[in-house]
């Protein structure tokens, strides 16, 4: 069995193929008669509930995303009208896979990628030179700092994550999806969302929640968004023609489905009215506390740990022409990390008052966290062995092993942070800041630039991206940039526990706040240049991507892989 899992990449060899449909005038073209009449259903029905929206959200927040929505579904409708009378995509299409959703995913993950993380320059900014703020609400630290998590996590992540993981179950299963319609619902659905989310927070719509900020109507479609998704991803493996589900399907599954029922019980709320856009979370107290971290970790185990653990299973043997080094580590990694993690949620809440023994729960699986963690590092890293040369010349390849050495250093730093005399001196400092963006940097967006690079040339069937040199000034502007940001934070955060935590002979404290934040200025500039840094990196990579899109078409006869049964044909013609 698994065996058969470690080679199933390698079996899957290019065939040759034509694209898909020809020089298609627009996507909708790739869909059924009745999929576009389908599409157009739910564009009126989208548009009528913002309609709805607005009319009961009169003089509250709610009425301006109900015209946003309405906005973006009048938009869908006149793009499916333009094309509804178009002739059917041709028979030949079930013959390759469906890569067009997969193509926009990966356009809109490096727009979200560009905003969200010059907005997160922008923040870091404001810490060293408040007046950025140009006095206007909508620039407060408070309102702008949940518009570049979200827009990082949820709108590079999330739609990298989307993109990827119907790739790869494609690819892996040797099965097209199932229809045309579903992927560019999710897809189009999940960027609504993800507008919806960063309007809202500079308008000052959020629950104050961590990584969940936005209000009731907002999750309410993410849900049904979400659950269209899996039910997508399930439905594509069951016409599956490998036997064996490949790893990092079971990886992309349980971020699917954990990051569904987080989201459902985390966001269980009551509006004040269905005419206003506020809610009030059904929990209280310690126990609203103690779920906001069970989702709050949770999404970093499921949404920024597991997801992108399926990228790298499958992208770094793809670039680096190697098998994983042992599926079975990989197979054990896989649940391991997917039991232990949904223990360790309480220890953000150290010294507070969760009952003693919830916080030793979570402290112990934290630590005992570190030996999956390690294992899908190490592997990875062993994959490696005999393609060092690759290493060395490939920046492409360089960005997903970097990537695995600080998704190492990160859970080791995590698991570390986790211990409570430890927990003592970095909890609320920059330590932990810098413990997050060495994660959110070095490991999740280094494993997606890389991951990306080696899908868009294939997607765009190209020879290879369209400035090798660019990678290369993006690698290292964004291991700069990390570098810094990373250094900066953790020297910031040590000094911080310790000024706060250093009394006189009297026993009062020896330093003031404002001390401490004196001392933190030269460290906020730095943290601002490593993003900026980091930023100009992103950049480049749009610019990359963009130009290799554009770019002409190889002369030669592009070589791409499709289902097993076109696979077939094409072997014994």
């Amino acid at each position: 069995m698994f065996p058969s899992g470690a080679n199933l990449l390698l079996r899957c060899q290019p065939v040759a193929m034509t694209d898909e449909g020809g020089n298609r005038s627009a996507m909708i073209l790739t869909l059924t008669e009745t999929e576009r009449q389908i599409a157009l259903a739910i564009s009126v029905a989208v548009g009528l509930c913002g309609l709805v929206l607005a009319a009961a959200g009169n003089q509250d927040t709610m009425e301006i995303h109900g015209w946003l929505i309405l906005a973006i579904a009048a938009i869908c409708a006149i793009i499916v009208i333009r094309g509804i009378w178009g002739p059917e995509p041709p028979k030949s299409r079930l013959q390759s896979y469906y890569d067009e959703p997969i193509k926009a995913g990966i356009i809109a993950s490096m727009a979200w990628a560009v905003v969200a993380m010059f907005v997160g320059v922008w923040v870091a900014a404001l810490l060293a030179f408040p007046d950025l703020t140009f006095d206007s609400a909508w620039a407060s630290f408070g309102r702008l700092r949940p518009v570049h998590t979200s827009g990082v996590i949820f709108g590079f992540g999330g739609n990298a994550l989307i993109a990827t993981s119907l790739h790869v179950v494609q690819r892996t299963s040797r099965a097209r999806l199932p229809d045309q319609l579903s992927a560019w619902f999710v897809l189009v659905g999940y960027n609504l969302f993800c507008i919806l989310a960063a309007s809202g927070y500079l308008l000052g719509v959020t629950q104050s929640k961590e990584y969940a900020e936005a209000e009731w109507y907002a999750d309410i479609w993410l849900v049904i968004v979400w659950v269209t998704y899996f039910i997508l991803y399930i439905r594509t493996l069951a016409r599956r023609k490998e036997p064996h589900i490949y790893v990092a399907n079971w990886y992309f599954m349980a971020f699917i489905l954990v990051v569904a029922i987080l989201h459902i019980i985390n966001n269980l709320a009551i509006p004040v009215s269905l005419g206003h856009a506020k809610s009030y979370t059904i929990w209280s107290g310690v126990q609203d506390a103690m779920v906001q971290w069970w989702y709050g970790h949770n999404a970093v185990a499921f949404f920024l740990t597991a997801g992108f653990l399926g990228m790298l299973y499958y992208y770094l043997p793809i670039r680096a022409q190697r098998p994983i080094f042992s599926y079975r580590l990989s197979i054990l990694s896989f649940w391991g990390i997917t039991f232990f993690y949904m223990w360790a949620g309480s220890h953000h809440l150290h010294y507070t008052a969760l009952p003693h023994w919830v916080q030793t729960l979570g402290m112990t699986f934290s630590v005992m966290l570190l030996v999956p963690s390690w294992a899908s590092a190490g592997n990875a890293l062993l994959t490696l062995n005999g393609a060092w040369h690759r290493v060395r010349d490939d920046a492409t390849l360089r960005f997903m092993m970097v990537a695995a050495v600080f998704y190492g250093i990160s859970t080791f730093e995590g698991s570390f942070l986790a211990i409570r005399p430890v927990n003592s001196l970095s909890h609320y400092t920059d330590w932990t800041v810098g413990h997050v963006h060495a994660g959110a940097l070095g490991w999740v967006a280094l494993i997606t630039f890389g991951s990306l690079y080696t899908l868009v040339p294939s997607l765009w069937k190209r020879e290879a991206m369209y400035s090798p040199a660019l990678v290369e000034w993006h690698f290292w502007l964004s291991l700069a940039g990390t570098l810094v940001y990373i250094f900066a934070m953790w020297n910031s955060g040590i000094i911080q526990g310790l000024m706060w935590r250093t009394y006189t002979e009297e026993g009062t404290l020896a330093y003031s706040f404002l001390d401490s934040l004196r001392a933190m200025y030269p460290y906020y500039i730095a943290r601002t240049l490593g993003g900026l840094l980091f930023l100009i990196g992103a950049v480049i990579g749009a610019y990359n991507m963009w130009r290799t899109i554009r770019a002409a078409s190889a002369q030669a006869p592009f070589e791409g892989d499709v289902p097993l049964q076109a696979a077939t044909a094409a072997g014994r013609a």
